[in-house]
């Protein structure tokens, strides 16, 4: 239960400040999966306790990456289970020495899925889910021995039962004539591969023993004037003082403030405008937060600078406002996927693909099918990619995972990523799952707890779930500000029927607003598409048809534009790797890029649509290449 319960306090992003220090610790990590038949050797031979290359042959591994396509290893490909990291690391002596005025603070930045850490052998923290942060204050256990490494354990088990999120089961096949002994398979209901390892950053980072906690930031803006609401939490002293300065982008400052909540007030502001709505997107102004506070009868100051983009977001029947003008979604669902590196972060990958999202004329994305890398978020914040932030509720499918536990857990994880997302501009709306069975009775509670949780933790987004499910049927619908609808006509169901494409999808919108009188984003559209595989007339799988395909959802996303659908995103931005199965040819092939992020034809069409889109909606004039800095 401690593990299932969000922790308590802050969880800031760590940055350098002239009160903090941070040492990074990617590169090669040791590595070694426990293929005893219960998984269970590592604890019961204590690994954790001593280097890990004692306990028997280890591997290097690249932190951050997914272990499993790193090696030539078939069973690490598919491995289920704990697997377990090692990296022993030196402390500057300055951390170290200074009568425990200096917290030392271990942070991850995700591990999938469940993760127990310990340093020098002694446990710091456990933490449950595979895409949101994690700390621990290690001050205690590094102090007093300046000089001795640092060895930090990890051990991390990629196991999903029915309670997790993303949920799962395992199954052992017991019949002996067909399966090995102890053989056994981890099902999943849902379309990518359960990738695992440490996928993000892991840092060691210092702040002063009475530190600024955490940061809460909420705007609002009339004519000219924008005013910042803040809150500030401080632990360590109840005798401090605080003082705010917000400064513009050239290092202006135009607002201060005093004390641990207040509200600044901007003249003439600059607003944080989504890409191509502006000609100046992702404009972002830097609260710097100042502690001033005693230790020991010593001074002691904390500085931490927060990004904030000031901009408003309101829905009505038939719009999506962003700074009260009425915004359009033209983007991407995504993946954290790419060869090799699996769903690592990897800073080469993640700008190429800024870069096509640009090119492409894309001004949003879903972070289908859970939350992203904080990386990847500040650079939506700085460019104006609009996000729709998804927790990972995919595959809900069993009435089991409707349960008690399944929701408390639930409910954890929304305020883990509320807690981490509430300061960013480019999130506009929570999504708290993704094609759950929404029509089974139990359903109902479930999502009118959920998002009534989501909405309790951050009142100023509107919030929604991703259907797949009939409109007469969904008992989760009534609760969302925002109908997200996801549809394959002519792929999954009649498939390679292109012609029933505009009925369906007119009748669907018009039974789905009929209903509930909300804005509709078509969430998930497309097919499958083997680059350099042609035919004309289209037929499934070629690259003619995936273009056929969008062109028939396009017709009629152009005459309900006009009325209440607000979006479109398309499935998918790139080919993603799923598990094996005979409709998957190494993996799924919905991408207008394939996995390398080279365009399929589709692309070209998604291109010329958006641009035109954006030149039609924009109060700029017509915007062309040439005004988009794309380097």
């Amino acid at each position: 239960a401690a593990a299932r319960a969000a922790a308590a306090g802050g969880l800031l992003y760590p940055r350098e400040t002239p009160s903090r220090e941070l040492k990074e610790l990617g590169g090669l990590w040791s590595f070694r999966a426990d293929f005893s038949a219960g998984r269970a050797a590592g604890f019961a031979q204590g690994w954790y306790r001593r280097p890990l290359r004692q306990t028997g042959p280890v591997i290097d591994m690249p932190v951050p990456a997914s272990f499993n396509d790193i090696t030539q290893d078939p069973n690490l490909e598919n491995y289920i289970g704990w697997v377990w990291y090692e990296k022993e690391v030196l402390l500057p002596r300055r951390w170290l020495q200074d009568d425990l005025n200096t917290r030392v603070v271990l942070r991850f930045g995700s591990a999938h899925y469940y993760s127990i850490v310990w340093v020098n052998g002694v446990q710091v923290t456990e933490h449950e889910g595979g895409h949101l942060p994690f700390e621990a204050d290690i001050s205690s256990v590094v102090q007093g021995s300046p000089g001795t490494p640092c060895r930090i354990t990890v051990a991390i088990n990629n196991t999903l039962t029915p309670h997790t999120l993303p949920p799962g089961s395992i199954e052992f096949m017991n019949d002996v004539s067909k399966y090995p002994k102890n053989y056994f398979v981890q099902n999943i209901k849902f379309d990518f591969f359960n990738y695992a390892g440490i996928h993000r950053p892991v840092v060691l980072y210092t702040t002063p023993s009475v530190y600024i906690d955490d940061i809460t930031v909420t705007t609002t803006s009339s004519e000219n004037i924008a005013m910042v609401q803040y809150q500030v939490s401080v632990v360590g002293s109840a005798l401090y003082s605080l003082s705010l300065s917000l400064r513009d982008q050239e290092g202006k400052v135009v607002a201060t403030g005093e004390g641990a909540a207040g509200e600044l007030k901007v003249l003439d502001p600059n607003l944080w405008w989504p890409y191509l709505m502006h000609e100046n997107p992702g404009y972002r102004y830097s609260l710097e937060v100042k502690l001033q506070a005693q230790a020991d009868g010593a001074p002691l100051e904390d500085v931490y600078t927060l990004p904030v983009g000031i901009r408003t977001v309101h829905v009505t029947s038939t719009q999506f406002l962003i700074n009260g003008k009425p915004f359009y979604f033209h983007g991407v669902n995504k993946h954290e996927d790419a060869d090799i590196r699996g769903k690592g972060l990897d800073w080469p990958l993640v700008m190429k693909d800024f870069n096509l999202l640009r090119w492409l004329g894309a001004n949003s994305f879903r972070t289908s099918h859970y939350p992203y890398a904080e990386e990847i978020m500040d650079l939506c914040d700085a460019y104006g990619i609009v996000v729709i932030d998804e927790c990972p509720g995919v595959g809900i499918k069993s009435l089991e995972s409707f349960g008690n536990k399944s929701l408390q857990h639930h409910l954890a994880v929304m305020e883990e990523l509320v807690r981490r997302d509430k300061n960013r501009p480019s999130v506009v709306m929570w999504s708290v799952a993704n094609e759950p069975a929404s029509f089974l009775p139990p359903a109902a509670a479930y999502f009118k707890t959920v998002i009534a949780h989501t909405k309790a933790l951050d009142p100023t987004r509107p919030v929604t779930f991703v259907t797949d499910v009939n409109f007469a049927l969904d008992r989760g619908a009534p609760y969302v500000d925002v109908i997200c609808v996801n549809s394959y006509f002519s792929w999954y169901h009649d498939a390679g029927h292109l012609e029933v494409i505009p009925l369906q999808l007119m009748t669907q919108f018009e039974n789905w607003y009929k209903t509930y009188q909300k804005p509709i984003i078509q969430s998930e559209y497309g097919a499958d598409s083997v680059p350099g595989l042609h035919s004309d007339p289209p037929l499934m799988f070629s690259e003619e048809y995936q273009k056929a395909l969008l062109r028939e959802y396009h017709s009629v996303f152009d005459k309900k534009r006009k009325e209440y659908v607000i979006g479109e995103l398309i499935w998918n931005f790139a080919d993603f790797m799923t598990n094996q199965g005979t409709t998957r040819v190494l993996g799924n092939k919905k991408g207008i890029f394939t996995r390398q992020r080279q365009p399929k034809s589709a692309a070209f069409v998604l291109k010329e649509r958006y641009w035109k889109i954006a030149n039609e909606s924009s109060c700029l004039p017509p915007i062309t290449k040439s005004h988009i800095h794309f380097l």
